[in-house]
């Protein structure tokens, strides 16, 4: 029997985990600052860079694409190779792969903090990265698939199938919900608008979860359980259930993200639908992973590698049946906006994503130097102080989420409000963050343990960078099913067909939900009062986009008695048709600002970005003082208006010429309404004569930024009238 020598490339392997390691550190450092944020909100005042709203997004893209992102390429080549028998089709392509990636997440780093960002949950960055991420992630399924092609193993093992799975649709997802026009080279506007940019960002957001978080850590444990176990795989055909299924059903489940939303009613339901039926595929691999194990428990209590990855999957269990309880109405309509789903989320990322992954790096490094692990028993205390710091986080988010909810929906026997101030709830929950600090703090004090063993452990071991193996070559077949042969063994071995269909499995969800919202123009009724941006709103309304105000504040009331007593009349679809992107939102730190306009005078808005503790007491918004001492920039204004013309916008060639004249005239009525405080007049025009007697640039209010975003805040719901019943029968 002929057998070939070839290496496995164990270069590109080290590389993604010790970048794993370096940006898990970084992205779950920004994290546990933004957690004391909460805490002491003026810890960064002044600093425009380290604003909340401006880290967030970065901490969010640090953990999923750098941390969690690299260690899915990192198990992926270490596994596609032992499975296939066969290194991978191109160094070049790995490398690619990998430095690429690399700069794509310094761009990340770069920009978000600068406020360059679309504002999309998970999909923040702006297009060059996103045309970057685009060519990336195209090497990286390039490689994978001519590694398949090249193997030396007929059979296809499941987590290829994940692998595969997860190539195809995320680039889907990644393509269709990036769909922009540029403006300039880091400002775009999204192809979509309101509803429709809603429906297509939460079905990229919801399957950014599925498809980057789940599906390719599914193939990884298929693969390091039962490797770490020396023990099969529990069902073999419980895995192909497992596997169509869940791309098949999770395609479907965005919409739970948006429910008493304006997005319409079929839609909604569609995705709490598919949303239960998700515990089913989901629960059945959590089984499969737990009950690999049987036999092994007695190496359970003794490994580190498998403690972790039986927390892991423990932990993917727990999130994949809270997820589909979430979707159910009666239960969405407490969770949504509060800290539960902050809970929710952490309990999958820490636990699932953050677990397995520790358990696969304390595989892979003994491995790969040809050593044992530094310490067992230091893998070990990690194990438990990352475990005792998962629990301290999350339920104290849960025990927060369900006070928020009571909060809000408290009502007085007369019927108004328990609560009417909405920071009553704020100081309520201030113990919770305390204790979330408490329990981020041990987590990535664990991650420090974790780089401490890793580094003895290189340093006691030799590396092996390209590693001989040896297999039979693969004999050709004939092309049809063999006699007695399954369909699905029979593809198992065929990967173009194999990725077809899963293509297929994954496209119809998306196709039934989109379609009909982006085309059928009832989906989304028009309201005549309705109208586009001023200039000066739509530059104050891309400053809002740009200090991250959506990551604390929703534009969404929802047909509750309590939100509609609380905010106002309740969200149309119509409203949003001319929001490119959409600011629905997805956590209310504040108050919803849908209805915010004309409801506090330009003074009060000044005062509240200048120090929102002199307006707001008790207030953890941080100031935003950097707005008030900005020029404005007016020299993109006309290139905005143009590409939203050119996306279906109505301004005329007369808005578009005029649009310097516009919005001074309408920053000097701004400027004009603000010498209404005593207060304000002292301190501008000392300024003024300080710059004056100084030789230095004055800066009018009315060319500020401070002003376009008040002008954008003044504008929120007033193109709703909404008639009282008193003044109603008044009039009559």
């Amino acid at each position: 029997m002929e057998v070939q020598q070839f290496h496995y490339d164990n270069k590109i392997v080290k590389k993604f985990l010790y970048a794993t390691i370096f940006w898990g550190v970084v992205g779950m450092s920004v994290g546990l600052l933004l957690a004391f944020m909460f805490i002491f909100p003026q810890v960064t005042d002044g600093i425009s860079w380290l604003s909340f709203g401006r880290l967030r997004p970065l901490h969010t893209n640090a953990v999923i694409f750098a941390f969690v992102g690299n260690a899915i390429f990192a198990g992926v080549y270490y596994s596609s190779q032992r499975l296939l028998k066969a290194r991978m089709f191109s160094d070049a392509l790995s490398n690619l792969n990998f430095w690429g990636w690399q700069l794509i997440i310094v761009a990340a780093a770069i920009t978000l903090p600068l406020g360059f960002t679309s504002s999309k949950e998970y999909a923040e960055l702006e297009w060059p990265i996103d045309i970057a991420i685009a060519v990336v992630w195209v090497a990286f399924g390039w490689n994978l698939i001519g590694t398949i092609l090249k193997r030396r193993q007929r059979h296809l093992y499941v987590a290829i199938w994940f692998y595969l799975a997860t190539f195809v649709t995320v680039a889907v997802l990644h393509i269709f919900n990036s769909l922009a026009l540029p403006v300039t080279a880091l400002k775009s506007y999204s192809a979509y608008a309101g509803v429709q940019d809603a429906l297509v960002q939460w079905w990229y957001g919801h399957n950014a979860v599925a498809f980057f978080l789940t599906t390719p850590f599914l193939g990884l444990m298929y693969y390091f359980v039962p490797k770490a176990a020396n023990r099969p795989v529990y069902s073999y055909k419980l895995s192909i259930i497992h596997f169509w299924s869940l791309i098949f059903i999770y395609i479907w489940a965005g919409p739970h993200h948006l429910l008493y939303s304006a997005l319409p009613d079929w839609a909604q339901n569609l995705g709490v639908t598919f949303s239960v039926m998700l515990i089913m595929p989901s629960w059945g691999g959590m089984i499969n992973g737990l009950l690999t194990l049987r036999g092994a428990w007695d190496k359970v209590r003794t490994s580190p590698v498998l403690k972790f990855m039986v927390v892991a999957i423990t932990g993917y269990g727990m999130a994949t049946f809270e997820g589909p309880m979430l979707s159910l109405k009666n239960v969405n309509a407490i969770a949504h906006f509060t800290d539960w789903i902050i809970a929710h989320v952490h309990v999958g990322a820490l636990a699932w994503n953050g677990f397995l992954t520790f358990g696969m790096i304390y595989f892979l490094i003994p491995k790969l130097f040809k050593t044992k692990l530094h310490s067992v028993s230091l893998a070990n205390a990690h194990f438990w102080i990352g475990t005792l710091g998962i629990v301290l986080y999350a339920l104290p988010m849960y025990v927060a989420g369900f006070v928020q909810a009571l909060m809000w929906k408290d009502f007085n026997p007369d019927g108004t409000l328990v609560y009417g101030n909405f920071l009553e709830t704020v100081s309520e929950i201030m113990p919770m963050y305390w204790m979330r600090a408490i329990g981020g703090s041990l987590y990535i004090f664990g991650m420090f343990m974790l780089l401490y063993n890793v580094v003895m452990t290189i340093k006691a071991g030799s590396s092996v960078e390209d590693e001989l193996a040896e297999a039979a070559p693969l004999k050709r077949i004939k092309s049809g099913r063999i006699a007695g042969e399954a369909f699905h063994s029979w593809l198992e071995r065929k990967p173009v067909q194999l990725t077809i269909l899963a293509t297929i499995a994954i496209l119809i969800g998306g196709i039934v939900q989109i379609i009909p919202t982006l085309l059928v123009k009832s989906n989304v009724p028009t309201i005549s009062s309705v109208k586009p941006y001023t200039p000066l709103e739509l530059e104050g309304r891309d400053i809002y986009i740009r200090e991250g105000c959506v990551g604390c504040h929703s534009q969404m009331i929802r047909p509750f008695r309590s939100e509609v007593e609380r905010y106002g009349e309740y969200a149309k679809g119509g409203e949003y048709v001319y929001d490119r992107p959409f600011l629905w939102g997805s956590k209310r730190t504040g108050p919803d600002l849908l209805r915010i306009g004309g409801k506090y005078s330009d003074n009060w808005h000044f005062n509240h970005m200048y120090d929102p503790q002199s307006t707001s007491s008790g207030s953890i918004m941080p100031a935003y003082q950097w707005l008030i001492a900005n020029e404005l920039d007016k020299s993109n204004t006309e290139d905005k208006l143009k590409t939203m013309v050119k996306l279906g916008v109505p301004y005329s060639d007369e808005d578009i010429e005029n649009v310097q004249k516009n919005m001074l005239e309408q920053g000097t009525q701004i400027e004009q309404n603000l010498y209404n405080d005593p207060d304000f007049v002292k301190s501008y025009e000392a300024d003024k004569k300080y710059a004056e007697e100084n030789g230095l640039e004055f800066v009018e209010m009315k060319n500020r930024e401070i002003t376009a975003l008040i002008a954008y805040l003044q504008r929120l719901g007033t193109d709703i009238k909404i008639v009282e019943p008193e003044a109603s029968q008044a009039s009559n």
